[in-house]
């Protein structure tokens, strides 16, 4: 019997190690290229729009969208798709359509496996448009700075967003799992939504409110002006840096540090079950420090606006800088 399970033993060994070489093999023949292993075939198509249009919309599954400036002027789309998972790019109206034509059956998704990723870059003249919205399941967005539009909606479950465009009215971006990274953007108002991920905004001008609410993960504001900002948060910290806002500062955090630099607002409300509340603003506030098992440590100003910070455990350390 045991010398059975020796041979059985051996047999398996001798069967994974000769897997083993001849996936070696296949991957040297690709010249290491581990995109060449896959089964499902991807081609690359190239779609140019000649109608006019204002608007775009894009539905996505898995595949990464990028925009970027077209030199020429032309308006064009690029596929680089399986061949069973296709796009469409069509004008409807004034609207720029793009959206997946799945073809596969029940046994392709067994049977094709792939190692490359999908991915889809419009081309745009730089300018200015009307709205802008992508759906999108697994991937990555990238929006740079050369466009405008009169609004911004974009959701995703699981990838980054990248936007440097800016907006007339709102920007709204959304994602499950995935970072929300903006730079250098304005809008009238900002609504910023991850459920496990880090949101960075860096310079943006946002002419009303901005509103961040993140379930899991670390939020950084920096060189920031808006009419108010909000914020609410489960677990993770948040640090503000330059942040100028001509109402309300309003910070709720269950776990995570609230770290405020060179900041202001005409009052501010920050509240932590288990984090530490400190920083420094630029002018005075009237104080209103509580906390169950922290040290307390405030300016005892009299003139201002409200500042009022509540801990359950966790300490308070604020200063005026001018």
């Amino acid at each position: 019997m045991k010398g059975e399970k020796n041979m059985w033993l051996s047999t398996a060994l001798t069967l994974i190690a000769l897997g083993v070489i001849a996936f070696i093999c296949a991957l040297a023949a690709k010249g290491w290229d581990f995109s060449e292993l896959g089964t499902g075939k991807f081609e690359t198509r190239e779609y140019e729009v000649s109608e006019d249009f204002r608007s775009i919309s894009i539905d996505s599954d898995t595949e990464d969208i990028t925009f970027a400036a077209s030199e020429d002027g032309r308006c064009r789309v690029i596929f680089f798709e399986s061949e069973k998972e296709r796009h469409s790019a069509e004008v409807r109206g004034n609207e720029l359509t793009i959206q997946k034509e799945d073809s596969r059956k029940w046994y392709d998704h067994l049977a094709l496996f792939s190692f490359k990723s999908a991915k889809i870059t419009v081309y745009l003249p730089r300018g200015e448009y009307a709205s802008l919205r992508i759906a999108q399941s697994t991937g990555d967005i990238t929006l740079p700075g050369d466009f405008t539009f009169d609004s911004i909606d974009i959701s995703v479950s699981t990838g980054d967003v990248d936007c440097s465009a800016s907006a007339l009215g709102e920007v709204s971006i959304a994602a499950s799992t995935g970072d929300i990274r903006l730079k250098g953007i304005s809008a009238k108002e900002l609504k910023l939504a991850v459920s496990t991920g880090r949101v960075e905004v860096i310079g943006a001008a946002c002419a009303g409110e901005l509103s961040i609410k993140v379930s899991t993960g670390k939020t950084v504001l920096e060189d920031v002006t808006c009419f108010s900002l909000v914020s609410n948060g489960s677990t993770g910290s948040i640090t503000l840096k330059k942040v100028i806002a001509e109402g309300t500062i309003n910070i709720k955090r269950s776990t995570g540090d609230v770290k405020l630099e060179g900041c202001d607002a005409s009052e501010l409300e920050i509240k932590t079950d288990t984090g530490d509340v400190s920083g420094t603003l630029l002018t005075e506030k009237v104080f209103i420090a509580h906390s169950d098992t922290g040290r307390i440590r405030v300016p005892e100003t009299t003139g201002g606006g409200r500042c009022k910070i509540t801990t359950d455990t966790g300490s308070i350390r604020m200063e005026i800088v001018k």
